[in-house]
């Protein structure tokens, strides 16, 4: 039994003895004074035997309030809550020991959600976000958001595919996002968590993806064909070649002058267009195999300038003024200068051909880096412009509006511009003229 509480007891019995004494002997006043003495031993005795619980009732109330940082005296405190103390501090060393890890486990969660290219948001029934990650904010040049809603306004068409969102069954969506158009696999699930719902969505821009793709398939295509011209027509030309030898022995032999004539023109005719065709299989083959950019710095104001002069005399013969602005003038990129300066010339002809019909025919090189270091060339023309419904598939190869053309120059820019890690993009309105934007990823050395 406990010391202390033995002691409480023995007095308690002292004094209720010593009250019966008083009260026999008509000692009244000690008789008062063993009665106030014996209620205060009672109250002390019963705040001692309910230390146990006021201890319990505290440490409930601390794991309500996810206090696990109070400390219970199991040494110098009562022997008999001791044990309960020691108990009590166990539970809270465990609970501390939980949070941590948990502590851990999130803020490990929140750095690989950072470092994601995904783009992750979550929100509630209410639309409400509870989280979104830099991700999603950079793919959708959006600060903040604090409800999904707010979507509506900004990204109408974003905003229709996540309320159809199927979970399980990814939708790629087309958006216009600042002066770029992105394609963007949607991705959403649902789950629950403390009796609340939950949506949680995923954004991944696979615009790149989809382009190396197109152009990988293309590619493979090209190589195909080429591959087949390439095997047909030499044995034609080889052979048109051999019998050019024949005809010619057979002239030295007198034979018929005009059967020979004829079959001499003919196969003169298969000789040039089997070269033709040979010729063309080895233009298609090169775009095929384009080889990887030789990167230098360029100063941007002399790529543009060189561009320029080349084409100066062909444009002022057709009264087209051309003019030039880079800001800053110093603008910078790391690139390859030959292959950049294949794709502006292309882009400067194409635009030539489009305000060859207009009264004032102007084109407009233009250069500026924006507030992420990205480096953006533009070839800006007040031509006819495009029509929307050709707009989508003037970069696929073989694809041609013109006539006399072979539909290769922008599926060649477009190329070249993934061969940089960039983009082209293009603007355009009917009877106002068309804008080709060359995005780089940064102005600063890979």
């Amino acid at each position: 039994m406990d010391v202390r509480l033995l002691g409480r007891l023995v007095l308690l019995v002292a004094a209720l003895a010593g009250g019966g004494y008083a009260v026999q002997h008509y000692a009244y006043g000690l008789a008062l004074g063993a009665l106030v003495l014996l209620v205060v031993l009672v109250l002390e005795l019963a705040r001692y035997l309910t230390r146990g619980q006021q201890a319990l009732a505290d440490f409930t109330l601390a794991l309500k309030y996810r206090d696990f940082t109070r400390q219970y005296p199991a040494q110098s405190g009562p022997t008999s809550l001791r044990p309960l103390h020691e108990a009590f501090n166990q539970v809270n060393a465990t609970f501390r020991a939980l949070r941590a890890e948990q502590e851990g486990q999130f803020q490990y969660l929140q750095t690989i959600l950072v470092l994601l290219d995904t783009g992750i948001v979550s929100y509630d029934a209410a639309g409400t976000v509870g989280w979104v990650n830099e991700a999603f904010k950079q793919t959708l040049h959006l600060p903040y958001l604090k409800n999904i809603q707010a979507l509506q306004s900004r990204q109408p068409v974003l905003y229709e595919a996540i309320c159809r969102a199927v979970p399980g069954q990814p939708v790629v969506v087309k958006l216009t996002v600042g002066p770029q158009a992105v394609q963007l696999l949607v991705s959403a699930t649902r789950f629950t968590l403390r009796g609340e719902a939950f949506t949680l969505l995923a954004f991944k821009n696979v615009s790149q993806a989809l382009a190396d793709t197109e152009t990988a398939a293309w590619q493979q295509l090209l190589r195909v064909m080429t591959h087949e011209i390439m095997n047909s027509v030499a044995p034609i030309a080889s052979l048109a070649d051999s019998l050019g030898h024949h005809v010619q022995r057979a002239r030295q032999q007198e034979a018929s002058t005009e059967l020979l004539d004829d079959v001499g023109t003919g196969i003169r005719i298969i000789q040039q267009r089997s070269e033709g065709l040979l010729r063309f299989a080895q233009v298609y083959r090169d775009f095929s195999t384009l080889a990887a950019p030789q990167r230098t710095t360029l100063y941007v104001q002399e790529l543009l300038q060189a561009t320029r002069q080349l084409l100066a005399k062909q444009l002022a013969a057709q009264g087209i003024e051309l003019t030039l602005s880079v800001r800053p003038a110093y603008l910078t990129l790391h690139a390859d200068g030959h292959l950049l300066e294949q794709v502006l010339i292309n882009l400067v002809l194409n635009a030539a051909q489009a305000v060859a019909q207009t009264p004032h025919p102007r084109i407009n090189l233009r250069a500026w880096s924006d507030e992420q270091q990205r480096v953006v060339v533009e070839v800006k023309d007040n031509g006819s412009g495009i029509p929307a419904d050709v707009l989508e598939s003037i970069f696929i190869p073989f694809f041609t509006t013109h006539p006399n053309g072979s539909g290769i120059g922008l599926s060649l820019a477009k190329q070249i511009m993934q061969l940089h890690q960039g983009s082209i993009q293009v603007h355009s309105v009917a009877g106002a003229g068309s804008a080709f934007q060359l995005w780089f990823p940064s102005s600063i050395p890979l």
